[in-house]
């Protein structure tokens, strides 16, 4: 077991120099153009292929650094580059975690590479869970999946929301329904392979912010997949669905749905992508106020401004290193008794929020033109305590797991 240490070692260092080096020369240049054309940016996207950082092999090597600070330094630097282009990187990676929480040694086998593609020819993956009567509320998920014995198929109807990826992409995982008497614990998820009739795109979201990232409803109208799309197989989908009803008439312990196990595993990479934006919009409001001059002096000399500055610093650290604390123990198998990764992604994204906003205060008028790029950034930050789980429903699964009580 990796000891815990704050510390990154030669490799970790080197990996980290070589994203940031490509986050500076070919995500910065780019951002602003593809936030106002509000389109996915495949140059970019390719470009990242090309030198390895969209590719399966490079995002492997990061899921499973023994220290668990792979994946969390890799947003860190990508999103501080730009959180829209970025996320357009990684979005694919919460289909893999789909896969990976959930799926056999074959699935992940066969349909990761898939979602990926290569460097001539990217692709990308959406995970489809949310839906327009069932964001947080995930026992009100609608989405049915029937099996139909006699062909091995799935049956999928319904209509999928706030898929990053959803309609363009090559794979996508669907978390259905499968026994609605169980609520949320009957729930699974499944690989719905590319061209298979019946998937379409609804209506493509115009968004406040991360506008470089394609975000669309998922339309399903009777499509039927393979009885080995669904991930983790039958024969363990059955015995967990046994033993959730069987708890569910003793009144037992909940058990894990398929959303719920693929946020899970993601909720401290989502905090290291807030720490990345968080700390770019602290780095432009720092130069800024050591250049601007006002009544004869650089502003950073008020203490108004130098006081901000300290806090904003103070605040990124605090939250890399909960972050950090939360990869940590995901990847050497401690639990998260007190909701560590909820934590995580709490404290990061209210802390990417508060601080990209003093950035722009910072900067005065400037900060609110989109000659400079705190604006963008701070519009970008109001995402991370939304998706994913917004920022009440870690409060809440902070405050079930400290007090063992149903708290609603």
């Amino acid at each position: 077991m990796a000891e815990f240490t704050l510390e990154l070692n030669e490799d970790q260092k080197q990996v980290r120099d070589w994203l940031h080096g490509f986050a500076a020369d070919v995500i910065r240049p780019a951002a602003s153009e593809w936030d106002e054309r509000e389109e996915t940016p495949w140059p970019v996207i390719q470009e990242a292929a090309k030198v390895g950082i969209y590719s399966l092999d490079f995002y492997a090597q990061q899921f499973f650094d023994p220290t668990g600070l792979g994946i969390p330094m890799a947003m860190e630097e990508l999103f501080w580059g730009d959180a829209g282009i970025a996320l357009s990187i990684v979005g694919t990676g919460l289909a893999a975690v789909g896969v990976l929480a959930n799926g056999t040694e074959e699935q992940i086998g066969t349909w990761i590479p898939q979602m990926y593609g290569d460097a001539d020819d990217v692709k990308v993956a959406a995970f489809c869970s949310s839906e327009p009567d069932a964001g947080s509320d995930v026992a009100s998920m609608r989405t049915r999946a029937v099996y139909d014995q006699a062909k091995d198929e799935w049956v999928l109807n319904g209509t999928k929301t706030w898929a990053t990826n959803g309609g363009i992409a090559n794979v996508h995982v669907v978390v259905a329904v499968v026994d609605p008497e169980l609520g949320s614990k009957g729930h699974a998820s499944f690989i719905v392979p590319p061209d298979t009739p019946g998937l379409s795109q609804g209506q493509k979201f115009k968004k406040h912010g991360i506008r470089a990232s394609h975000t669309a409803e998922v339309v399903l109208e009777d499509v039927r997949i393979p009885g080995h799309c669904l991930l983790g197989g039958k024969e363990k989908l059955d015995q967990r669905l046994a033993r959730a009803r069987e708890r569910a008439a003793s009144g037992g312990e909940r058990v894990k749905n398929a959303a719920m196990a693929t946020f899970e595993a993601s909720r401290p990479a989502v905090g290291a992508m807030a720490v990345g934006t968080a700390r770019a919009a602290y780095e432009v409001a720092l130069d800024y106020a050591k250049t601007r001059t006002q009544f004869g002096r650089p502003i950073i000399d008020n203490q108004g401004i130098a006081f901000q500055l300290a806090d904003m610093r103070t605040q990124i650290d605090a939250a890399r290193l909960l972050v950090w604390r939360a990869s940590w123990m995901a990847t050497t198998g401690k639990p998260f008794t007190s909701a560590e990764g909820s934590m995580s992604k709490l404290y990061a994204s209210e802390t990417a929020k508060k601080v990209t906003a003093q950035a722009v205060q910072i900067l005065g008028g400037n900060g609110f033109t989109r000659e400079y790029p705190v604006e963008r950034m701070h519009r970008d930050a109001a995402i991370y305590t939304i998706f994913e789980g917004t920022s009440e429903i870690q409060r809440l699964v902070i405050a079930r797991t400290l007090s063992g009580m149903p708290i609603r």
